[in-house]
């Protein structure tokens, strides 16, 4: 009979005992001693598998063979687990495997607390991990460093999160090793610099000779090297006590304990503030209270021209392009071609405004000048005007064939303005001429170029150009900003423009029309803005600064002086629209100060915009030409007109209306010109007009001409108050010229003028020399203080 499970009285079964492996003290040990001995074991088989890996290597397979031999320390197993830890394993991270298994023998030999080795072990994982991963991206051309795992491991974190991606991963996990093991934190770092601080302190002061105290009716002596060579003291009061102390007996054998001194003290070193100049101090001072130099302040309700006052020129939907005329040109071409037995690999059609660029890729061995040549022939078989060929296109391995399309598209002034380019372009004087022949919106900087040089034949379209220049700056800058001196000898192209005459243009002080029509003003214009020129040099060597855009921002910043003369500097735009009459009626007179600003104004922010009808190079000199690197070409009707304003050929196959190359002395690029017609820029400028103005245009300086000059005899008693301080000035500096007077005493230019007149009158100064400065005649001071004395005596 069976017997009958044990059951509680509750008539319930017991549940059985549960079995518990606990290792004895004494197999503790032994494994323990176990575990200790294979770390070693492992550690110098690895330590010997980097020297020996290569020769091992090949005689893995051999393992089971008795006969087989290795070059490892441990032989065979030394070979087997080195391969298999550091090469197919985690490479050189693979010694914390030693590391782990001796901490764990050295646990169980001497009994210590479990749960601190699974953490050790957990931690000492995750650095394997790390250290292999680390060395297989740092060392990918090295992969015995980081093991095949930390290959394999990098390679996929690679393909999917990139070498950015690992490296913060990296980070990420380094940090969180160096918080979690090490207590790693700002504030740690912090004070282990302020301890190494102070032990530097310390070790400092103990340099120094210790405090001696003395007796010296409660007073301490502090005694140095210096103090003991000089034989002085410095008696400083240290303790002061509410109770009062019993006197010293010595005696009565009692110990009395005085205050001591403490053995090391912080010395606490305050930051040195940098001594500013008086001069930044009052900038700054005012820039809190009043905020930068706003010069747009004076008219702060300008508002810039809208695009509604622009016409879109009927054209709301961009470029048509039409398949049928793209397949017959490249059939002709290719056909054209073909009859002179040039093979083309490939063709690409690129459809502008008024014109399609076919690039074509020639067969091997093509010469491009037989291409070239063949320039009239493709026109004839397309039976069109203006054809251009580029050979090879800059950038590019192919040649460019440029076709008039026969339905061109206006380029409107709305669509450029409003363009993206336009808008958000960060450039001082941004110019938008039109769109290039991959539609693109063509935007320049005139401070860049820094002068403009245009030509082309009559009704090609120079005015149009000139009227999208200024109509670009106009919907980009305050009038405090840039100022516009206009030339028109034909009296009738910018004469639109007098109307926001308040606003944005400039004249000489004696003019009654700020468009210059008269050739005799245009020449006391160019000779008045020469004196501009060297007024804002002056300025700019003053403020120490080298052009006019540090300059304003310095002075924006209110660190300028404006009773020293400084003065924000708005940029000025001469635009000439008929040179060729000029040189012809002027001649020199025109060509040297054109070419003076032309040479030095760029700097301080004069501009020069020229427009001919024939550039040959009497009218556009060689002296002229070197200072404009920026050149645009309309049509002109001659192969020697398109090389004299481009250097290159192209310009006399222009199809006209507009169309346009422009260099600036690298590349050519062919622009159709934006068009903005008459009734456009009289309602542009009708709005500005109609705005509150400054009282009235920016002057410019006063010029006195050749013909003001006299010769006529001052009495002494007529002369100015000033007269001899003005020499002095004169022959200190010797620079005749009434600019200097001006600076120098502060006066304005009619009364610097006379006191030039009754300087020449003296003798002093020589006469009038267009643009230059008067010749000084008194070489110094002693002879100028000998010729007014002379007069004095003279009846």
């Amino acid at each position: 009979m069976a017997k009958k499970r044990r059951t509680s009285k509750a008539g319930t079964k017991t549940a059985p005992k549960k079995v518990s492996l606990k290792l004895s003290k004494k197999n503790k040990i032994i494994i323990g001693a176990f575990f200790m001995a294979l770390s070693v074991a492992l550690f110098i088989s690895f330590i010997s598998y980097f020297f020996t890996w290569q020769e091992d290597q090949s005689r893995l397979s051999a393992f089971s063979d008795r006969n087989a031999e290795t070059t490892n320390l441990l032989r065979k197993f030394g070979a087997s687990v080195g391969h298999f830890f550091i090469y197919k394993g985690f490479g050189l991270s693979a010694f914390i495997f030693p590391i782990l298994i001796s901490l764990t023998g050295l646990y169980l030999f001497f009994g210590l607390d479990k749960l601190k080795l699974w953490s050790k072990w957990i931690w000492g994982l995750i650095m394997l991990i790390w250290i292999s991963i680390a060395l297989g991206f740092f060392a990918d051309e090295r992969p015995l460093l980081g093991g095949l795992v930390g290959y394999e491991m990098n390679d996929f974190l690679q393909d999917y999160i990139g070498n950015i991606g690992i490296l913060l991963v990296l980070a990420f996990a380094l940090i969180t090793i160096l918080v979690r093991l090490f207590n790693f934190s700002p504030e740690a770092i912090g004070k282990f610099f302020s301890d190494k601080r102070k032990q530097l302190q310390t070790e400092f002061k103990s340099e120094d000779t210790p405090l001696q105290p003395a007796a010296n009716n409660g007073s301490i002596t502090l005694q140095t090297d210096s103090a003991l060579e000089e034989e002085e003291e410095l008696k400083l009061d240290t303790y002061t006590h509410k109770k009062d102390i019993p006197p010293l007996n010595p005696e009565s054998g009692l110990d009395v304990n005085l205050p001591q001194e403490e053995e090391h003290i912080d010395l606490e070193v305050s930051e040195v503030a940098e001594e500013k100049e008086e001069g930044t101090l009052k900038a700054e001072q005012l820039v809190k209270d009043f905020g930068e130099f706003d010069p747009r302040l004076e008219l702060g309700n300008y508002k810039f021209p809208t695009l509604d006052l622009l016409d879109p020129h009927g054209v709301t939907g961009g470029i048509t392009i039409n398949q049928a005329e793209l397949e017959e040109n490249k059939d002709r071409i290719v056909n054209t071609l073909k009859n002179y037995k040039i093979g083309i690999a490939q063709i690409k059609a690129t459809i502008g405004p008024t014109v399609t660029l076919y690039e074509i890729v020639p067969e091997a061995g093509i010469r491009i000048s037989k291409i070239k040549n063949l320039e009239d022939d493709i026109a004839l078989s397309l039976a069109a005007l203006g054809i251009r060929i580029i050979a090879p296109i800059p950038g590019k391995g192919t040649i460019g064939i440029e076709v008039p399309n026969k339905n061109a598209t206006i380029v409107s002034m709305r669509s450029v303005i409003a363009s993206k380019k336009f808008q958000e372009a960060e450039m001082q004087l941004p110019i938008a001429f039109g769109k290039t022949i991959s539609n693109e919106t063509f935007v320049v900087d005139l401070a860049k170029m820094p002068h403009l040089l245009m030509a082309g034949a009559t009704g090609q379209g120079k005015s149009v150009g000139l009227n999208a220049v200024i109509t670009s700056l106009l919907y980009k800058k305050h009038p405090a900003e840039i100022k516009f001196v206009l030339v028109d000898p034909k009296k009738v192209e910018l004469t639109l423009f007098n109307k926001i005459e308040r606003h944005f243009l400039a004249k000489l002080p004696d003019s009654e029309e700020a468009i210059i029509t008269d050739n005799t003003k245009v020449i006391n214009t160019l000779n008045s803005l020469c004196i501009e020129m060297d007024n804002r040099y002056e300025l700019l060597k003053l403020a120490m600064v080298r052009n006019l855009k540090e300059y304003n921002t310095k002075f924006k910043a209110r660190k300028l002086n404006p009773n020293d003369g400084h003065k924000f500097l708005p940029y000025i735009i001469l635009v000439v629209d008929e040179f060729a009459d000029l040189i012809m009626t002027a001649g020199k007179e025109v060509e040297a100060p054109i070419a003076r600003l032309a040479q030095l104004a760029r700097a301080i922010g004069i501009h020069l915009i020229i427009a001919t009808q024939r550039p040959s190079v009497n009218v556009i000199t060689g002296l002229i030409k070197a200072n404009f690197p920026a050149r645009i070409a309309f049509r002109v009707t001659s192969k020697i007109d398109s090389r004299t304003i481009l250097d290159a050929q192209g310009a006399d196959q222009l199809i006209g209306r507009g169309d346009m190359l422009y260099t600036q002395g690298n590349d050519v690029t062919r622009i159709q010109c934006a068009f903005v017609d008459t009734p456009e820029v009289a309602k542009i400028t009708e709005f500005i007009g109609s705005q509150r103005a400054y009282p009235s245009a920016h002057e410019l300086p006063e010029y006195v001409g050749e013909d003001s000059g006299t010769s006529v005899d001052y009495n002494i008693s007529d002369r100015d108050g000033l007269f001899k301080e003005a020499a002095e000035v004169i022959v200190i500096a010797q620079q005749g010229s009434a600019s200097l007077i001006q600076r120098k005493l502060k006066l304005g230019y009619n009364r610097a003028g006379r006191i030039i007149d009754q300087l020449e009158a003296a003798g002093i100064v020589g006469p009038f020399e267009g643009s230059k400065a008067r010749q000084v005649l008194v070489p110094d001071l002693m002879a100028l203080e000998q010729l007014l004395e002379n007069e004095k005596n003279t009846p």
